[in-house]
């Protein structure tokens, strides 16, 4: 494993050398809010209030963390100033996403419906050049492109074929949501098409299926497995989640491995009773390391695998 990637990493208030990113969880978010929308079966929020936020984040600073993606695209809305605000503030890098969610987040204005691959890959690449709304805040990862079942409905389709063509001709990484089902390869199969390189890929919310099987055609296929719900509380799955870490690990994988919470709602923050940001590092961390992974893995998938995936050539 090499301690140094080339390139420059694209955070909230400029471009880093990837080896300032430091500890990095790789799918977070700090605003987000998904009120807006009727016939839904979710409503992600967190509390619109950055004093708390900036606690919060700051704690997790304490323990360890360095950087973290943050994955609120417009539809789930995404806060560019508010965002570079809140790095400065809390010493934080922050890595902004762009894109689009999954059909039922979709906002009407944005016609994807009525416009073709080929425009919204290049409203993608305008905003990764330019910056977002404005703003002079520009993206330093495409997604998180989703789904919102176990399958790609065709207006997904077509979000996910602009989200490879605007990967390929900027050289971003992307991160998609893969919730609960093996449908991560099916997504991989339409970004492959595009001419998107596996390797710029992260399989979302891989643990939300936890099943080796899914996790070594990942692999297999030359993309990342993210490990993005940590600290949810799903019955057993923490544990099912270390045992599949470690055999990951055990396998020789820990190099194409990424770690994060996806905190969304203020029940995952401390201020909810949750784990906060700091939950990976003060909870998840000391449980592989007592169920056996060494630290040499563990140093990769928070700090060498975060800088290699992140960093554009």
């Amino acid at each position: 494993m090499t301690s140094t990637s080339s390139g420059l990493v694209m955070t909230v208030r400029g471009p880093i050398r990837p080896e300032e990113l430091g500890f990095t969880l790789a799918h977070e978010h700090v605003f987000i809010a998904l009120w807006d929308l009727a016939a839904r079966f979710d409503y992600p929020v967190l509390l619109d209030d950055e004093d708390v936020l900036a606690g919060e984040l700051s704690r997790a600073r304490d323990a360890g963390v360095r950087s973290l993606v943050e994955l609120t695209v417009p539809d789930m809305g995404r806060a560019p100033a508010r965002l570079r605000a809140m790095s400065e503030r809390t010493g934080l890098n922050i890595v902004m996403g762009c894109g689009w969610y999954r059909a039922p987040y979709y906002r009407t204005e944005d016609l994807i419906d009525r416009r073709s691959v080929g425009e919204l890959a290049e409203q993608l690449l305008r905003e990764i050049a330019d910056g977002a709304d404005g703003t002079g805040v520009r993206p330093g990862v495409i997604g998180e492109i989703g789904v919102h079942r176990s399958w790609v409905t065709s207006i997904e389709e077509r979000v996910h074929r602009a989200a490879g063509r605007a990967q390929v001709a900027s050289g971003l990484p992307l991160i998609t949501h893969s919730p609960l089902s093996p449908v991560g390869l099916d997504q991989l199969t339409i970004l492959e098409a595009e001419g998107v390189d596996p390797a710029r890929v992260a399989i979302g919310h891989s643990d939300s299926y936890p099943h080796l099987r899914y996790h070594l055609d990942i692999l297999a296929r030359g993309a990342w497995v993210l490990f993005d719900n940590i600290g949810t509380a799903y019955p057993n799955l923490e544990e099912r989640r270390l045992g599949l870490v470690r055999e990951l690990v055990d396998r020789g994988y820990a190099h194409r491995l990424l770690l994060s919470q996806d905190v969304c709602t203020d029940s995952q923050l401390e201020f909810g009773g949750g784990p906060g940001y700091a939950g990976v590092p003060t909870r998840f961390l000391p449980a592989l390391r007592a169920a056996g992974v060494p630290q040499e893995a563990i140093i990769a998938m928070t700090v060498e695998n975060p800088r290699r995936f992140l960093a554009i050539a």
